[in-house]
């Protein structure tokens, strides 16, 4: 067999070449206004913004009207194929705390919302990253303001849906509120999950997609983790004031929304091409949340199991998960010296603790988008040698959880996964090699 990490790089490669926008689309497209009597406008947020615009640039009728905005992560714009022209304009701005590139960006598609007719249609491109790209503070905030509540998220180990219920009260562009914007255009959306369970009102903060979530689950939200709002938003929040659409809205009628990419369809990929190999392969799940370091050592004890043939699954094979999982920063907590990594690394910094130098045990875990956190690292590799590799080098593992530091960890070992950005996000990718 080919080499083991070897092998793993390719699964995380299928993976994420499922995800991509442009194989995706062109079934879920809608026919296009008569150009007589209406227009499309195209509108977008998300780590794979630019993809998707392209995607569309290139699969709409060259001969109807076409434009609109967009808006990605720094870096993310894939470049433009040759001979595509340009009629979807793609910005980009910060992830994951919004800057002002971001706020602008939200002014500007929410300005061209204006003068839309029941003629119009209005193609919204949807992905991971969204609610911080798509950052437009409710009346009474400032951009500030947002970029602290952000990081104080961030750093608490809420999960998406708990962020995303407050992004959504703080904002008026999310939860729904781009849907009533655009009235009484018909919005059809495109989206790609990068949440578990793929619940299209939690992507992005759902700008297009009503929320069953309110003002009270907000506060309650902000109370379970100590973070602090302004009187302002404490008040707006108590009062229902910021309160988003609802289900059953009329806002909402004659809309239509297309899940293209999931995290379960890139998993099921990774597994085809696990068997292609002659690798049994297993799904856990595509919705796993948790401590990334904990959710790493129940991996850990799941693999030690299958090595030793107690467990109920067949070696050789992958046993490969995906979700959400979350990291509480030490620093927030003791003021310990923040340290570098994200989700992926610190999974992989809990699985090679808890294996304990396994053999017969190789992983990956990385960020489908190509980013784990905000370092230039997918996510990295774990083998057999690697506690041996670090005690060699001085370095602890412990120590390393304890400031939240597994870039600097495995870059050490040189075993960071770097990929650059891949122009999707269904999220984590996790897959264990037993043989």
């Amino acid at each position: 067999m080919t080499d083991p990490q070897t092998v793993l790089r390719q699964l995380f490669h299928v993976a994420v070449q499922r995800a991509l926008p442009l194989p995706n689309t062109a079934a879920y497209l809608p026919q296009a206004p008569d150009p007589a009597k209406g227009r499309t406008l195209v509108l977008g947020a998300g780590k794979a913004g630019g993809a998707m615009a392209h995607a569309i640039e290139a699969l709409w009728p060259q001969d109807a009207p076409l434009s609109g905005l967009v808006v990605t992560r720094y870096g993310h714009t894939p470049p433009r194929p040759a001979g595509l022209p340009e009629r979807i304009e793609v910005v980009e701005a910060s992830h994951p705390v919004p800057d002002a590139a971001g706020l602008q960006a939200a002014e500007r598609i929410l300005a061209l919302t204006k003068g839309l007719t029941a003629e119009d249609l209005v193609l919204c491109l949807i992905s991971g990253g969204g609610s911080a790209l798509l950052t437009l503070p409710a009346e009474g905030l400032s951009l500030e303001h947002k970029q602290a509540i952000n990081r104080q998220l961030l750093a608490s180990g809420a999960n998406i849906a708990e962020m995303n219920c407050v992004r959504k009260h703080l904002s008026r562009i999310k939860g729904g509120r781009l849907a009533a914007a655009c009235a009484p255009a018909r919005v059809v959306t495109l989206t790609i999950s990068d949440v578990p369970g793929d619940d299209p009102s939690i992507i992005a903060s759902g700008p297009t997609v009503a929320d069953a979530s309110t003002c009270a689950d907000a506060l309650a939200v902000l109370k379970r983790y100590a973070i602090t709002v302004r009187p302002t938003a404490q008040q707006a929040l108590e009062s229902g004031a910021w309160e988003t659409p609802k289900p059953g809205s009329s806002v909402f009628e004659g809309h239509a929304l297309h899940m293209i990419a999931t995290p379960q369809q890139s998993l099921e990929a990774a597994a085809d091409a696990a068997r292609a190999m002659g690798l049994n392969a297993y799904i856990l799940s595509d919705e796993i949340e948790g401590e990334s370091r904990e959710v790493g050592k129940v991996h850990a004890a799941l693999a030690r199991a299958v090595a030793k043939e107690q467990g109920a699954f067949q070696k050789p094979c992958v046993i490969l998960s995906g979700g959400e999982t979350t990291v509480t920063l030490k620093a927030r907590a003791e003021g310990a010296v923040k340290g570098r990594g994200g989700r992926a690394g610190e999974f992989c910094l809990g699985l090679a603790q808890a294996l304990q130098g396994q053999s017969g045990v190789w992983a990956l875990a990385a960020d489908t988008d190509g980013i784990d956190g905000i370092e230039d690292n997918a996510g990295a590799l774990v083998a057999p040698d690697s506690l041996q590799r670090a005690q060699t080098l001085g370095l602890k593992v412990d120590d390393y959880l304890q400031h939240n530091d597994a870039y600097t960890f495995f870059h050490a070992l040189g075993d960071l996964v770097v990929t650059g950005p891949t122009h999707t996000n269904v999220n984590d990718f996790r897959a264990i090699l037993i043989l």
